[in-house]
């Protein structure tokens, strides 16, 4: 792609007159923006709908197990496996790289993310979590409050997060800055409520609020949070404060891609209460590196090792009593392959899987998924700003965006050359029309969008920039909607069908890290169950 060019002077000028077309068309020579969308897993998967299923017929294989899909369910499941002493496995992926949302680059200066950037530090219950942690090296043993202690280097550094707010960035992203006593005194209420909650058990013995969501109560006044949204419930409550309602809103839409409107009231507070607290030390709550969760896949895909098949467009699962068949398009070699097998996992999002499982034809369609736009900005230099210092979060309180995360920020690299990660969920009600405008939306509009998005907070942004790189997740994350938590259709859609076991943070419920480890490890212990194979359990 043909590099673009912007200056700091020729931006503002075109800003104010309400457009950036005259900025990138007419600028003076100084710095080109280059840059490109990066992502293509959809038009692979419109292979099938497009016809590539009348490519001619390739070898036929017999594979005892076969795991489809290589994100972090698909390759936590072969972790296990191999954990397990079972290796008779291959796994297919529809991209030629591993990870899904948790896939990372790299550039010249740094790795980066490109979706998932941080694992909250675990506690003891989270053995899934734990146990994996504990063989990277990354934590070891817990403190007295049953919190996973992190080795060094792993661990979030402070300053962690900041909030641009009114021309300048201040600490934290409360908004203290000039809140008034009504604004601090229900902050203070909601800390104090959220704490509570934190510790509720239901009658069952079990916490109303757990991760994974499995093992949590089956209460009915914890159920009944699912039945009302988030916004219902701070109405309810009286929590009419603009800032705390933004403050809530912002953990809605930065784990679930949703509106206080669109998010059920249990999984608003359980971004809030779910996960072991300190005293308001939220730098201690964090594990990150810079290429986010992909380090975490780097050490998971030792386990398919020789064992993958990228670029295989799966079209067909059709589970029998004696096996199961997977029919896809082997992109390499543009023929059809067919794999009979023992067992297979299915880690794929719902959505997909519906379409590939005649099984599933009938499920009533509730998985919702919001569309995710992130893009990586390479900056040959620090940005002009005012307030408190860059930190790893990089928050602007009036954004359709969720800011930057800074990808040097564990590096020691301050006033160098930078990667900044941005992101922008899609959060409101009609995900079809946003989902197509998403994916049919070119380099340059989204190259237009970071630029005006951070010169607010940055007024010479432009100047130090080299690149921008864009990649379009349509599915990126389940949305925990009023009622689907605990419907009938999600927690019946886990359960294995004849030889095929399922896997993925969408059938938890809630699309975080540790549900999809958590369910991939699941599966495979359900398939290891169904081979009558003797293991340790991690559940």
């Amino acid at each position: 792609m043909a590099p673009h060019e912007l200056t700091r002077r020729s931006f503002m000028k075109a800003a104010a007159a309400g457009s950036l077309a005259a900025t990138f068309a007419g600028c003076s020579r100084r710095r080109a923006i280059e840059g490109r969308i990066v992502d293509d897993s959809d038009a692979r998967g419109h292979l099938v709908r497009d016809g590539a299923a009348s490519w001619p017929a390739g070898a036929r294989e017999e594979v005892p197990i076969v795991i489809v899909g290589g994100g972090v369910a698909g390759l936590s499941a072969a972790w296990k496996l191999a954990k397990s002493g079972v290796t008779d496995f291959i796994l297919l992926e529809l991209e030629d790289a591993l990870g899904g949302t948790a896939q990372g680059g790299e550039n010249r200066t740094t790795r980066y993310p490109w979706g998932a950037h941080y694992v909250p530090l675990p506690g003891r219950e989270q053995r899934t979590l734990c146990e994996l942690l504990e063989e990277m090296g990354v934590v070891r043993g817990f403190d007295a409050a049953g919190r996973a202690i992190p080795t060094e280097g792993h661990l979030l550094r402070a300053p962690d997060e900041r909030l641009f707010f009114a021309g300048a960035w201040s600490e934290g992203l409360w908004l203290a800055d000039g809140a008034s006593g009504d604004d601090l005194r229900q902050f203070d209420r909601f800390e104090r409520d959220t704490t509570a909650l934190a510790q509720r058990r239901g009658d069952d013995g079990r916490r109303w609020f757990t991760i994974p969501v499995a093992n949590g109560s089956r209460d009915a006044a914890a159920l009944a949070l699912d039945r009302i949204a988030m916004s219902q419930w701070l109405a309810e409550r009286g929590y009419t404060s603009p800032r705390l309602r933004w403050y809530v809103e912002y953990a809605c839409r930065d784990d679930y891609g949703a509106r206080l409107e669109t998010t059920s009231a249990w999984a608003g507070l359980h971004y809030f209460c779910a996960r072991p607290r300190g005293e308001r030390d939220e730098s201690s709550r964090f594990l990150t590196w810079p290429e986010g969760n992909a380090f975490v896949v780097r050490h998971l895909a030792r386990s398919v090792e020789g064992r993958v098949r990228g670029g295989r467009v799966v079209h067909a699962i059709d589970a029998a009593a004696d096996g199961v068949t997977i029919r896809s398009l082997d992109l390499a070699s543009k023929t059809t392959r067919e794999i009979r097998a023992d067992h297979a996992i299915c880690a794929l999002p719902r959505f997909v899987a519906r379409r590939l499982l005649r099984d599933l034809a009938a499920e009533p369609d509730v998985f919702r998924y919001s569309p995710w736009v992130v893009a990586n900005v390479a900056l040959a230099s620090r940005p002009e700003e005012r307030g408190f210092p860059l930190c790893w979060d990089n928050v602007l309180y009036e954004s359709e965006s969720l800011g930057y995360v800074d990808a040097t920020h564990q590096l020691d690299r301050a006033g160098r050359d930078s990667v900044w990660t941005w992101y922008r969920p899609f959060c409101d009600g009609d995900v079809r029309t946003a989902r197509a405008r998403v994916q049919s939306s070119r380099w340059e509009e989204w190259r237009d969008k970071v630029v005006r998005d951070l010169t607010r907070a940055h007024p010479d942004f432009a100047d130090h920039v080299v690149s921008i790189d864009v990649r379009r997740f349509g599915h990126a994350m389940v949305r925990p909607e009023p009622g689907f938590l605990f419907g009938a259709t999600r927690l019946a859609a886990a359960r294995p069908r004849g030889r095929v076991h399922f896997a993925g943070a969408d059938l938890g419920g809630l699309p975080i890290f540790e549900e999809a480890q958590w369910s991939g490890v699941r599966a495979a212990e359900e398939l290891l169950v169904a081979r009558g194979v003797s293991f340790e359990s991690s559940l």
